[in-house]
């Protein structure tokens, strides 16, 4: 083992020190920087010294502002493809909620020929041409188990398991950028009787499309855009839909004056303060959408941008189904109390049957299960403990991209810082090197 040590110490200077001279020759070849088959305990010296957790949008960002910056990097993912969470765990409606625009990836556009909001098909696509652009060749199936900082070494330690029991590989590299994002694991909320409910509950990862809901009472609980927008696909398939409302929201529509309401607030901040923008969106929504306090949605007292720029909860865009609950066609109810074999009990005391409840309540991070020793993420919610712009620099190469609560824009940003910074450690490195 003295000697195995001795190895990888070797490795990886000599591999560190000389991959700008050989990455292009050994571009295909240079997958790993260290690894160990932990059954047969088999080196490997050859590969980069970045290795980014998650190949979904924000590990792709990063990747590709790396590889135009010449530094080559290893995506590892538990899943057999990219962007598992748009494949598999999105309804089939999906769309963008902004405009094509605001959720490119840095360095390349989407096609002009797509739609200002482009479908889940559609971005997936783009995502697959961003890859392959690129050159950028993930690891599937590596499921991160732990990630620790060797003090010794001065390297990350990365532990992953494969599909079977015995691929087990413990990687080593210089910089490591956690990419898992926010939507990682469902949140399923303490309901008290929800194991009793005999119709069938489901988280929207699970949902696909409102066909197999037909004629029945469905009760989505949650009311950010996901849950919204399930309930329009509910509606549009004949479905009943009743939607929970514990807490104050903003609703404010998709378009203004023709021109996506996001891009209008982007243009508007440049010359108002955020109070005043605010103020503006909140008195157009009250044109165009009317006092949706009548219809059982509050709307918090801090403005929707404020509120955003302050939490990172972000408003519903409207895309119709505030009409559908202005004509009853969805009902608004408060939080719930209990649930019983086929009905639900509201804290108003109101009871209701319902077939079906849909979980519309969001996502976590787990980044907390796997990453040991670090102080740069928050134990209870998984994400980064200093806020938007500053969270995703941690220490010892440690970086988190796409936790900044602001979507594939607050990811593409935080690629571009991460690239930078690598940079700069790179040739702050390679300099120390040559003295």
């Amino acid at each position: 083992m003295d000697y195995l040590k001795e190895q990888e110490g070797k490795s990886l200077h000599d591999y560190y020190h000389h991959q700008h001279q050989h990455q292009h020759q050994h571009q295909h070849q240079n997958q790993y920087e260290y690894q160990i088959k932990i059954n047969r305990m088999v080196t490997s010296p050859k590969g980069p010294a970045v290795l980014i957790v998650g190949a979904g949008p924000s590990g792709l960002a990063a990747a590709a502002c790396l590889k135009q910056k010449g530094i080559q990097s290893l995506i590892l993912e538990r899943d057999q493809c990219l962007a598992s969470m748009w494949q598999f765990r999105t309804y089939d409606r999906l769309r963008l909620h902004l405009p094509k625009q605001f959720c490119e990836l840095p360095y390349l556009s989407f096609p002009k020929t797509l739609p200002s909001y482009p479908t889940k098909q559609q971005f997936l696509a783009y995502l697959n041409a961003y890859a392959k652009h690129f050159g950028i060749n993930p690891a599937f199936g590596k499921t991160v188990v732990s990630a620790e900082f060797d003090h010794v070494w001065k390297r990350w330690r990365v532990k992953t398991q494969g599909p079977k029991k015995e691929e087990a590989t413990e990687y080593v590299c210089r910089w490591l950028i956690v990419a898992t994002g926010e939507n990682a694991e469902q949140v399923v909320p303490q309901i008290e009787g929800l194991e009793e409910f005999e119709g069938p509950v489901l988280h929207t990862s699970l949902y696909k499309s409102g066909s197999k809901f037909c004629g029945k009472n469905v009760l989505v609980v949650g009311c950010g855009n996901s849950g919204m927008e399930v309930c329009l696909d509910l509606c549009n398939h004949n479905a009943h839909p009743s939607l929970v409302v514990r807490n104050t929201v903003h609703i404010l529509p998709q378009q203004m004056f023709g021109k996506s309401t996001f891009g209008l607030s982007m243009w508007l901040l440049k010359w108002f303060p955020i109070r005043i923008v605010d103020q503006f969106l909140l008195l157009m929504s009250h044109l165009m959408l009317g006092d949706t306090t009548e219809f059982g949605l509050r709307r918090p007292k801090l403005g929707p941008l404020q509120l955003k720029n302050l939490y990172g909860k972000t408003p519903v865009l409207d895309i119709g189904t505030l009409a559908q609950i202005k004509n009853g066609k969805i009902k608004v109810c408060r939080g719930i109390k209990r649930l019983t074999r086929n009905a639900v009990e509201f804290v108003d005391g109101k009871v209701e049957n319902f077939d079906a409840i849909i979980l519309a309540t969001g996502y976590k991070s787990n980044v907390p299960s796997w990453l040991k020793g670090s102080d740069m993420f928050n134990e209870k919610d998984g994400m980064p403990k200093k806020a938007f712009p500053n969270g995703w620099k941690g220490e010892n190469g440690l970086y988190a991209v796409g936790f900044t609560k602001r979507g594939l824009l607050g990811a593409s940003i935080d690629a571009k810082r991460t690239a930078e910074d690598i940079e700069h450690s790179w040739k702050a490195d390679e300099a120390t090197h040559v003295l």
